[in-house]
């Protein structure tokens, strides 16, 4: 079965590694490197709990110190966590599941209205063939980005893939499945699989189950639906397109930087390999989860953005600036209240910002864009082009980008929502949308680390 998966899908299911009986799955489990970067006190908060525990804490780089430590620093870091990564490998902290996937359903808990609600997110776990992934502008591959890659940011994930015995990935790439025929049926047959592991995880990140898909049975109707999704024919119906657009079957959803690290890793590694070492070769390969774009559980949330030691009223007169001498009607307005901005409109977009004790809102009639988020993009790139020392972040949650951007020398933008059910198409018909465009979900509900997979 493996075969047909690695040959018709670009898939692989030979090995995947979990802790072994009796870790503390709670202080293993951590949640992706790229969020809270804004907050080193959650880091903080995390390095105190798991201690000197087993835990994926060791293996990765939370990118709030990327900006926070000097170059002996960050080399002093990676250097531990590939040593950690061969003792955990060498010293028996894995089990190995062979010949499996992993189906995954991730709750979350929360509140609406000031009730409590919960909501349980399904995925499968698996390995992606580097070779049907390419995050160029204008790729036409199997598997690809949605986002625009950010190149500067590669270096230091390279730095860590590189010399790493084992991969502990936050990547989930997402189906467009409206039928929901590929994971939602998973759900139905629990019981009659292995479960792998539950358990609550930490800083409020909501319970996880995990069951062993190594039923032929189970494998054959995945790989079979897949292939249906794959299919030209029914591809350049879904979409109205004709074969000049490539089939996209996987869109990066989250972790498309991790996953061009790993690509960059493996066309680095390959040219080292004879042909038949790339063939299988474990680092030709990256672990993932995927998930149906129409899960219910799954949210499309926006990313906001924060900007540091910068002079608010100076940026807000650049962006006119920008605007006009492009022909384009813009401006600024302040109000007393968030909730005096008007609408977002796709004819006029709105962005509410915040500075010091004031609140306003950017708006541009007949704008260039699809996305109020490229519209602000845009802009920001240029500014921050000009501007040495102003830094940018972006943050998951209105809270955190207004407790932020009401500090003095920052400023927050707040951004609207993008419809989940349009991403395929945008990338297929535009290509990558501009980087940070949504999130699926805000901080506490992304992937945390949990499986591993060696890839030497």
């Amino acid at each position: 079965m493996n075969k047909r998966f690695q040959q018709d899908l670009g898939i692989d299911i030979s090995s995947i590694l979990l802790p072994k009986k009796g870790t503390d799955m709670k202080k293993w489990a951590v949640v992706a490197c790229d969020q809270y970067t804004s907050e080193p006190d959650y880091w903080k908060s995390v390095e105190d709990y798991v201690g000197e525990s087993p835990s994926t804490l060791h293996l990765i780089f939370p990118e709030t110190y990327l900006e926070r430590e000097n170059d002996s620093e960050k080399q002093e870091r990676i250097t531990l966590l590939n040593h950690t990564m061969r003792y955990y490998l060498d010293s028996g902290c894995f089990t190995e599941i062979t010949d499996s996937m992993i189906y995954v359903e991730r709750t979350i808990y929360g509140q609406k209205s000031g009730s409590p609600i919960s909501k349980t997110r399904k995925g499968l776990v698996f390995a992606v063939d580097l070779e049907h992934y390419d995050f160029s502008e204008g790729s036409k591959s199997l598997i690809r980005a949605t986002e625009g890659t950010i190149l500067d940011r590669l270096p230091p994930r390279i730095l860590i893939r590189e010399n790493a015995c084992i991969e502990v990935p936050h990547i989930m790439l997402l189906i467009d499945d409206p039928d929901q025929s590929v994971i939602e049926p998973l759900s139905y047959h629990k019981n009659k699989m292995e479960k792998l592991y539950s358990f609550d995880l930490m800083m409020d990140g909501g319970k996880v189950e995990g069951y062993r898909v190594n039923s032929q049975d189970f494998l054959f109707k995945i790989f079979q639906n897949l292939t249906d999704l794959k299919s030209t024919e029914s591809f350049m119906k879904k979409y109205n397109v004709d074969e000049s657009y490539g089939t996209l079957l996987f869109a990066v959803g989250d972790g498309n930087h991790s996953l061009a690290t790993a690509k960059s890793c493996w066309e680095k590694l390959k040219t080292k390999l004879t042909r038949e070492q790339q063939k299988t070769h474990p680092a030709r390969y990256a672990l993932v989860e995927l998930v149906n774009v129409h899960d219910h559980a799954l949210e499309f949330e926006p990313i906001h953005r924060v900007l540091f030691n910068t002079d608010p009223c100076n940026l807000l007169s650049s962006f006119t600036e920008f605007y006009t001498s492009k022909g384009i009607e813009c401006g600024y307005e302040y109000v007393k209240h968030i909730k005096n901005v008007p609408v977002h409109k796709a004819s006029k977009h709105i962005i509410a910002f915040v500075h010091d004790d004031r609140t306003g809102y950017l708006w541009v009639s007949r704008p260039p864009y699809t996305l109020d988020t490229a519209t602000l993009q845009h802009f920001l790139d240029y500014y921050l082009s000009k501007n040495a020392g102003v830094e940018i972040d972006y943050v998951h949650g209105i809270d955190v980008a207004e407790k932020l951007g009401r500090q003095k020398g920052n400023i927050s933008f707040f951004l609207s929502p993008m419809r989940k059910e349009d991403l395929f198409k945008t990338v297929i018909l535009e290509g990558a949308l501009p980087r940070k465009s949504f999130s699926m979900g805000e901080a506490r509900e992304k992937r945390y680390y949990l499986e591993a997979r060696r890839i030497v």
